[in-house]
């Protein structure tokens, strides 16, 4: 059985090769992500490789073997699952859910996560927009446009949000913003995009911020 050291680390492999279209994940990539040393990075994949669950090329980066992407799906439809249980159950707000289920996601059992499932009625995304991979490890391709390449008098839909830190949530739903907000670009500056939500006034938010958010 996997441990949750290892767990952890093919769930970060699998988003970040994700989100770079399937390029290697670098040592410092991960080692961010994981709040580890580059040098803890190196250890680990030696590890994965001698397991099987990764393939690492010094300088290049690391990519999941078959086995280590089924693990990845597997950590990531328990994590995703509990994080939607927490929020349409026990009203947890989405910028703290991702720690719980952090938590959690190493404990629960693959017949407890089908159960929650079935309870939730088979969704298909998480409360961040994230897919949530099925039991048989197929996961729906996610697609969205950054909100900082939409044009000016454009109205979008937010379909996910890509940094799940509890500061990031909270700035976003304090200028109202969530999944399935419809949001109109007025105006662009150098570092910063004007917003509305509706009929409501304009509000601003950094570019480093928008880069974050997918819409459609």
């Amino acid at each position: 059985m996997p441990s949750l050291t290892i767990e952890n680390y093919v769930k970060t492999i699998y988003e970040i090769c994700s989100r770079q279209q399937d390029k290697p994940a670098a040592t410092g990539q991960l080692a961010r992500a994981l709040g580890v040393l580059p040098g803890t990075v190196t250890s680990m994949m030696k590890t994965l490789s001698y397991s099987e669950l990764a393939s690492y090329q010094p300088y290049e980066g690391v990519r999941l073997t078959a086995s280590g992407n089924a693990l990845a799906l597997r950590v990531l439809r328990r994590h995703r699952l509990i994080e939607l249980f927490l929020v349409r159950t026990l009203e947890l707000s989405w910028d703290e859910v991702h720690e719980e289920a952090e938590n959690m996601e190493h404990a629960v059992s693959d017949l407890l996560v089908d159960r929650i499932e079935v309870f939730l009625g088979y969704p298909d995304f998480d409360p961040h927009g994230d897919p949530i991979p099925k039991s048989d490890g197929t996961v729906l391709m996610s697609t969205g446009t950054s909100l900082n390449a939409v044009e000016v008098g454009t109205e979008v839909k937010v379909v996910r949000v890509l940094d799940q830190s509890s500061d990031f949530l909270k700035e976003l739903t304090e200028k109202g913003i969530e999944i399935e907000t419809i949001l109109k670009v007025l105006s662009v500056e150098a570092d910063q995009l004007c917003l509305s939500i509706g009929a409501g006034p304009s509000f601003k938010l950094a570019i480093d911020l928008a880069r974050l958010i997918l819409v459609k």
